[in-house]
């Protein structure tokens, strides 16, 4: 009878840890593809870092489409916090305290991330205001350049943290017995190359470099291990020592 009950306590918990990663992949999904889409189609090409009036002029012509990036990159913001979530549920049976961290990690980075978007939601208004008309081409210029600034330096600093994140993620991932080791050394590996790039901004002037270009093969790997677990399940499941995070009693563990 203990042996039936933890057989089936067993097979709802592997179901619960499937739906788990995959809400959790598919979330990662689209935040790659939105963020992908808003950084590199909708905002970045639209943005000429050294003329200043090319710049309000390319944004208020295609302001619909600055816009849809500003929305995109919110969305993300917002699929992070359950990516934090995800990831807490499926990673606390290698170590609870530090998987808490590392959620809530995400979920400031998430914060500062989506207050940055400020910044870009003043650039489109400013420009597409009556109230503009009060100001030279040269002031609203300077206030377009001096907003973009301050998201990317907002997105510099949340970096940061999202650089901290991967690397205690990185962490929980080369602990867990659901995920291989080299994944979690890769996570580890991604989260250094935000750091290196976020602190490179802050110390060095006119730091050019962009490190987690290369280095974020390893946040590409998690979204496919997470779809796996999410098809075939993972030997966790298997194993006496946990129930979607929580330890099988004893007397159930020897029942079996």
């Amino acid at each position: 009878m203990n042996r039936s009950i933890t057989g089936t306590t067993r097979m709802a918990a592997d179901h619960s840890q499937r739906g788990v990663a995959l809400a959790t992949a598919f979330s990662l999904l689209f935040v790659a593809v939105l963020a992908a889409f808003a950084q590199f189609g909708a905002i970045q090409n639209l943005i000429i870092p050294a003329d200043a009036a090319a710049t309000a002029t390319n944004i208020l012509a295609s302001a619909g489409l600055f816009r849809a990036g500003i929305a995109a990159f919110l969305i993300v913001a917002i699929l992070d916090v359950v990516v934090a979530w995800g990831l807490y549920i499926l990673l606390r049976p290698a170590n609870e305290t530090l998987a808490l961290l590392v959620a809530w990690l995400r979920v400031v980075y998430a914060a500062v991330f989506a207050y940055a978007l400020v910044n870009l939601l003043d650039v489109v208004q400013l420009l597409q205001s009556t109230n503009a008309s009060g100001l030279s081409p040269a002031q609203t210029q300077a206030q377009v350049t001096s907003s973009i600034a301050s998201f990317n330096n907002g997105w510099d600093l949340a970096l940061a943290i999202f650089g901290l994140h991967l690397v205690g993620l990185g962490a929980l991932l080369f602990r867990s017995i659901a995920f291989p080791k080299f994944l979690g050394a890769l996570v580890v590996l991604a989260g250094a190359g935000y750091l290196t790039d976020s602190f490179g901004s802050i110390l060095v002037p006119d730091y050019a470099l962009t490190i987690s270009v290369f280095t974020f093969i390893g946040e590409a790997l998690l979204i496919v291990w997470l779809f796996k677990l999410a098809i075939k399940g993972s030997r966790a499941s298997d194993s006496p020592r946990t129930i979607v995070g929580t330890p099988v009693q004893a007397s159930e563990a020897g029942a079996s």
